[in-house]
């Protein structure tokens, strides 16, 4: 998908989010827009790793 799809396609479901919501979105667009490509690559893969593994960790929790 080229650049230029995904921002239309990010727009088409901005303007189905409630209004309400918008503002947290925008304040978490701007949060990441000041992290370097690495950090925001390690959150990405840290994410992945927790999703792979939940059900491993929740076993392990209990």
């Amino acid at each position: 998908m080229s650049n230029k799809d995904l921002k239309q396609e990010i727009n088409n479901v901005l303007d189905s989010i409630p209004e309400d919501i918008l503002e947290d979105v925008l304040n978490y667009l701007r949060v990441i827009s000041n992290k370097s490509k690495s950090t925001i690559k390690m959150s990405q893969n840290l994410s992945k790793i927790l999703d792979e593994d939940k059900n491993l960790l929740e076993r392990l929790a209990q």
